[in-house]
């Protein structure tokens, strides 16, 4: 039970009221009781009306995430079960389960946590002091879920080893929770086989929020010719080839990832079709051109080439850059299949990049479809935080005659 109140200042708030689950130092006008940070807190407006109970933690400018608006409500472990058990019942009506994410945070309302299900495979990652605490519960209770439908979790890998967590002042942390097994996992995904790395792979180890995007290029890449940039270990390139693309070209500057690309080709059976180069996408697109190189398909998945507001003005000639490079090297009729996951690349801004890129190399761009993320990764709405950071379009490209 709470023994502190967090009062805001008047006028405050207005996230929070419109349905966010934050919030920041500055909008608070007293906190009364005692606390230690991590606990939960009752959150109250300028005039005492009651808000909501989250977790407190002045170390971080984010100061209280919001676990319930209910004023009854007690944030314990048959809460935490119901949360659980929602999340899963959603995942269970929305995507393919086998792999997939089982908690997003803030859009399955509880802030800070993230669990991936790989297999019989769990990898978690926890940024916020609150939320930490409340962790081992968490993973018990999905634990308990999932068996109720059959499934046993053979193993949990911990990843929060990002560095958020030092301004919630807690350490980077990463290993095993529980028995430790082959941290290899393999997974199928839209008929593709890839051994997902959890230990060293990049976030939890594989972008889960991409699996509709990639299935959706499948029928554009039959008999083609495929350009797959920025391929982090394989995953379009791969559902290119197993769709029946005559010849894929993966490419990443990353060497780790390009040797667990080639070894996911390998599983597949694909060795012979996809071939993957670890190269600069900047440096090699151009060179492609000058060599007179055309695709019938190109597919642009970089990382996040911003991940503050500060640096959206060079984010902005990255995109625009790689998309003119791209749209260059599709064949008249041929498809780009273009995204950005930077929450500040807003979807408006994007989307202005890519028609700026078209305009500058004389290209017509005819919208095939506009994607954002899985239905594993919701998008709370009133939640900017977990807004449509990932937008994905395909297009045909048509030269100007």
């Amino acid at each position: 039970m709470e023994t502190a109140t967090v009062k805001l200042k008047k006028g405050e708030g207005r996230s929070l009221k419109a349905g966010g689950p934050w919030i920041y130092d500055n909008e608070i006008d007293a906190i009364t009781g005692d606390y230690t940070n991590g606990d939960m807190v009752s959150v109250e407006d300028f005039d005492g009306y009651f808000l909501g109970h989250g977790f407190i933690n002045t170390n971080s400018k984010l100061t209280v995430r919001i676990m319930s608006r209910k004023k009854d409500a007690a944030v314990d472990e048959d809460f935490l079960e119901m949360r659980v058990r929602n999340a899963w019942e959603y995942r269970k009506a929305t995507v393919d389960t086998s792999c997939c994410r089982l908690i997003f945070g803030e859009a399955d309302f509880l802030p800070g946590i993230v669990v991936d299900k790989f297999g019989h495979v769990l990898v978690v990652e926890s940024l916020a002091l609150g939320i930490d605490r409340l962790k081992p519960v968490i993973l018990e209770k999905l634990k308990k879920v999932l068996k109720e439908d059959g499934i046993e979790i053979q193993g949990i890998y911990e990843r929060s080893d990002a560095k958020v967590r030092l301004q919630e002042g807690m350490e980077r942390i990463k290993g095993f929770i529980g028995p430790s097994f082959d941290t290899k996992v393999e997974i199928t995904e839209n008929g593709v086989k890839y051994l997902v790395d959890v230990q060293d792979g990049q976030k939890t180890g594989f972008f889960l929020d991409q699996k509709y995007n990639r299935l959706a290029i499948q029928r554009l890449c039959k008999d083609k010719r495929v350009l797959d940039c920025f391929t982090h270990t394989g995953s379009f390139a791969l559902n290119a080839g197993i769709a029946g693309a005559r010849e894929v070209l993966g490419v990443d500057a990353s060497e780790l990832g390009i040797a667990q690309a080639k070894e996911n080709a390998e599983l597949n059976g694909l060795s012979h079709r996809v071939a993957f180069q670890c190269a600069d996408v900047f440096e090699l697109l151009p060179e492609l051109e000058k060599n007179g190189e055309k695709f019938d398909v190109v597919i642009l998945d970089p990382p996040a080439f911003t991940k503050s507001r500060n640096s959206v003005k060079n984010a902005v000639k990255g995109y625009r850059e790689i998309n003119l490079r791209g749209m260059k090297l599709v064949k008249d009729g041929g498809y780009l299949a273009t995204c950005s996951c930077s929450h500040f690349m807003t979807p408006e801004l994007f989307t202005k990049t890519i028609r700026e890129a078209a305009a500058n190399v004389h290209k017509r761009l005819r919208q095939v479809e506009y994607r954002t993320q899985a239905a594993d990764h919701p998008i709370l709405w009133a939640g900017e935080e977990t807004s449509y950071y990932l937008k994905f379009y395909i297009f045909q490209v048509c030269d100007e005659k």
